[in-house]
């Protein structure tokens, strides 16, 4: 090849200067860092929105619990005890948010009615014997007699209004299942939760409860740990890591008694900040009075007249949101707590989002007959 041509070839080669390199690799380098930025802001869009979720789910699936066993509060039971179908208290929990708690009693899960021929004893709180009427059990879809041994159950007067007693049935106490005629002996009723308003033994005499019922009732209470502190709840002599106290705040419990009384803390839900219950009543003519918060010096009178609970429940992300700028958008207090029932707004912002849900449940029970009586 001659000289002249591999000049004319090395001539038309064009390669990129350093201006040209450094100009490409700023642009490459922009184009990095912004799909970089882009990736983190939405991951962290993506962290957020699962939080998010997680608290909703929390929330809504507690308030379906609680929801339905207060609708359901006094189930099975007498409308002559309607006065302790339920107990509320008004700051269960500690301050700032002061969280309520809400306890039921009824015949949720095993409905019994069992009527009550001959009652003996009892006097003085002691020890009693249930003669039931012949057949009686023979309607109950439960073997006899080891479904109804080592379990409260609760002795309701149908002659005698304000009479009724919880009672226990120890091991080897029920007896005649095979020839019909049963009768069971039965202990002062023990168990650890005590039920609403005190209901332990009204002290009637043996002939009231003639025609009685005996019927499984179970005690459900619903509170808030806002703490983690056992000792902010000294009502229910807490243990971390004892019968399923965790000791972890913002924890919703449900807590009631086994079949042989013994009090038991069910974990149900996370990243809950308040539980609150407010209470409406009918007067005399059936008119509503309106939605308050739980009065100790209510009466069962007028306990008996309260016809809708209203709950609140307040989840908050376990941890600050990313995706927040340094300052927090004014007046929208997603990132606070919001002011619920009596328990007021939280101070200052956290990055905390929330979920509030408030519903309002019917009691249903004053007087419906589960069993299908025609008795009212």
């Amino acid at each position: 090849m001659k000289r002249s041509q591999i000049r004319r070839i090395r001539k038309n080669r064009k390669g990129f200067t350093v201006i040209e390199l450094l100009i490409g690799s700023v642009v490459m380098m922009v184009i990095i860092l912004g799909t970089l930025s882009l990736y983190t802001k939405s991951n962290k869009i993506s962290v957020d929105h699962q939080q998010f979720a997680e608290i909703q789910h929390d929330v809504r699936s507690s308030m379906f619990f609680i929801s339905r066993d207060v609708r359901s509060a006094g189930v099975g039971l007498l409308q002559e005890i309607s006065g302790y179908f339920l107990e509320g208290q008004d700051g269960f929990g500690p301050s700032p948010e002061g969280a309520d708690s809400l306890k039921v009693v009824g015949n949720f899960e095993d409905p019994m009615s069992a009527k009550i021929e001959k009652y003996q004893g009892g006097g003085g709180g002691g020890s009693d014997t249930a003669f039931l009427y012949q057949l009686e059990l023979r309607n109950a879809p439960y073997d006899c007699p080891d479904y109804y041994e080592e379990r409260m159950v609760l002795v309701i007067s149908t002659r005698c209004p304000g009479c009724f007693a919880y009672r226990f049935i120890p091991i080897n106490s029920v007896f005649g299942c095979q020839q019909g005629a049963v009768h069971v002996n039965m202990q002062p009723g023990h168990s650890e939760l005590n039920p609403p308003g005190g209901l332990v033994d009204s002290g009637c005499s043996a002939d009231c409860y003639q025609d009685g019922i005996l019927t499984f009732a179970r005690i459900k209470l619903y509170w808030l740990d806002t703490t983690g502190n056992p000792g902010d709840y000294p009502s229910l002599n807490l243990v971390v890591g004892q019968k399923g106290y965790l000791g972890v705040p913002n924890t919703l419990y449900l807590t009631d008694s086994s079949e042989t009384g013994v009090m038991e803390h069910r974990p149900f839900a996370q990243n809950i900040e308040n539980l609150q219950f407010q209470y409406n009543r009918i007067d005399a003519n059936g008119n509503f009075l309106g939605f308050t918060d739980w009065d100790t010096s209510w009466t069962p009178d007028d306990i008996s007249r309260i016809r809708q609970v209203r709950i609140w429940i307040l989840g908050k992300t376990a941890r600050p949101f990313v995706s927040v700028g340094k300052k927090v958008p004014s007046n929208l207090h997603l990132y606070r707590r919001p002011a619920v029932a009596n328990s007021p707004m939280g101070s200052q912002d956290d990055k905390h989002r929330r979920f509030l849900l408030e519903s309002t449940a019917n009691i249903r029970n004053m007087s419906l007959n589960i069993y299908n009586s025609g008795a009212r």
